[in-house]
């Protein structure tokens, strides 16, 4: 199958982004794929902030995605915009490194008028990165995580992601 990142900008994982991220990948774990985690908010803040590339761990973050098939960015929604830690490792890659994989936008909100920061906030950072293949995501209330009515959506995310892997999949094969 294909090697996966999730990129979590919860901040904590009992918090509703870390459950819906540990969801999707009990998911995609599931249909065969390699899924690794990378949690924002356990990378070296300065170095992050800092966008110093020669951190280890920022290094080995940068490269987790560059060499991922496909990657989701789940990102919790305060004021209608995106985790501040989310864009700040978004903005240590290259101008295309979302070019050719397929990438899943994920977010959880405490309001419905948040669902707009999926596309007037989330799909233009990814896009800015050269992401061609973004799948439609997925916008969870805060209150609904967990509920069946979240997991059925989670789940035809998560199909639709698996799906826009296949054609990158068979070029690679």
């Amino acid at each position: 199958m294909s090697n996966l990142l999730i990129i979590s900008g919860a901040p904590s994982p009992a918090a509703p982004t870390g459950l819906v991220v540990s969801h999707v990948g009990a998911l995609l774990e599931a249909a065969g794929h390699r899924v690794t985690h990378l949690n924002v908010r356990a990378l070296p803040t300065l170095s992050l902030l800092t966008e110093d590339l020669r951190d280890q761990e920022i290094a080995a973050a940068v490269s987790a995605v560059l060499s991922a098939d496909g990657v989701v960015v789940a990102s919790p929604v305060y004021r209608a915009a995106y985790s501040g830690l989310v864009k700040a490792l978004l903005d240590l890659l290259p101008k295309k490194a979302l070019r050719g994989r397929a990438v899943l936008p994920l977010a959880t909100g405490g309001s419905q008028g948040f669902l707009v920061a999926m596309d007037y906030a989330l799909h233009p950072l990814l896009a800015s990165k050269g992401a061609d293949q973004v799948v439609r995501g997925e916008f969870v209330l805060d209150q609904n995580v967990g509920t069946p009515a979240a997991a059925l959506a989670l789940e035809a995310a998560t199909d639709r992601f698996t799906t826009a892997l296949t054609p990158r999949l068979r070029k690679a094969g």
